[in-house]
């Protein structure tokens, strides 16, 4: 993790060292899920431990701020990806039953792989001092961006049709998400 701070306050040190064992909970989930032929399955696999690990640091960030802006952003965060992971589970059996060809998948999973090792690259070297809400947005935004792409990745394949609303619904959010805490950091929050 990029720290520019030498010395950080108690509160700080616990706020990192949660974030970084939800970071590495998130980072194992993602890279050890069941993989088979289905996108869409592989897809849900994959974003269960990463809309998990959001709804996680969320929950961290709001034992320490006092900033009702990121408090709504990190609440708003909670409630729609414990709804979209309701959602992915329960369309899973449906989404392995769609099956894709080796070419598609490997073309897919290789994009993914890319957009999960920059993501998670991005997440661990975000800058961290003791501003633990701009910390959490430094650290935030490259996981919102990461779930856009790869949403868009799989929807460029034939894929479960129920799966469908769930990926616009989660690309809706997760940019809403980035022009908020955006435009929250512009503003010193």
């Amino acid at each position: 993790m990029n720290r520019t701070c030498c010395k950080f306050s108690n509160v700080t040190r616990q706020y990192l060292a949660d974030y970084e064992c939800i970071l590495n909970n998130m980072i194992q989930g993602m890279n050890c899920a069941p993989l088979g032929s289905s996108i869409s399955a592989n897809f849900i696999e994959q974003m269960l431990p990463h809309h998990q690990a959001a709804i996680e640091m969320s929950r961290n960030l709001l034992q320490y701020t006092t900033c009702l802006p990121l408090q709504n952003i990190a609440s708003c965060i909670i409630s729609e990806q414990t709804q979209s992971i309701a959602n992915m589970e329960a369309i899973l059996c449906e989404a392995q039953n769609m099956t894709n060809s080796k070419c598609e998948l490997c073309q897919y999973q290789e994009y993914a792989n890319r957009v999960i090792k920059d993501m998670t690259c991005a997440m661990e070297q975000a800058c961290a001092t003791n501003n633990i809400n701009q910390t959490f947005m430094r650290q935030m935004i490259p996981h919102h961006r990461g779930a856009v792409l790869l949403s868009k990745n799989a929807l460029r394949y034939c894929i479960c049709p129920a799966l469908k609303p769930i990926l616009c619904s989660i690309i809706r959010s997760q940019e809403r998400g980035i022009a908020q805490m955006e435009q929250l950091l512009r503003s010193d929050c």
